[in-house]
């Protein structure tokens, strides 16, 4: 069974009150502006992705825009390293043995696959 990630079109950092800085994402740019501004957010630096991405891929891109200088970058990094480590912990490792030659063995052409292809 495949997880299917959520996909996001505005990717980028604000400094939350307290003076943090956190990466951020969202689907519609104007209303997560508003949302920050109410919150007490500042140093909002929003920007609408070339296509829906996931989280990993959004911060990529952010990195890929320039955005490694300062509290940002540092917040971009922080949030990719843990990103990318969560993907690596989903993967499998699949260890395969060597394989036996089976006794009958069975040769088939192209033009046997074709036609199974076209039945």
């Amino acid at each position: 069974m495949s997880k299917i990630e959520k996909t996001f079109t505005v990717a980028g950092t604000a400094r939350n009150p307290d003076g943090t800085v956190k990466a951020r994402f969202a689907n519609d740019l104007v209303a997560r502006i508003k949302i920050l501004n109410k919150a007490g957010c500042t140093d909002i630096n929003l920007v609408t992705l070339p296509q829906a991405m996931t989280k990993l891929e959004a911060l990529q891109h952010l990195q890929a825009l320039g955005i490694t200088e300062g509290d940002a970058g540092y917040a971009v990094a922080n949030k990719l390293s843990e990103k990318a480590r969560m993907a690596k912990k989903g993967e499998v490792k699949v260890q395969a043995k060597t394989a036996r030659p089976s006794k009958a063995k069975q040769s088939v052409t192209a033009e046997q696959l074709v036609a199974a292809a076209s039945e």
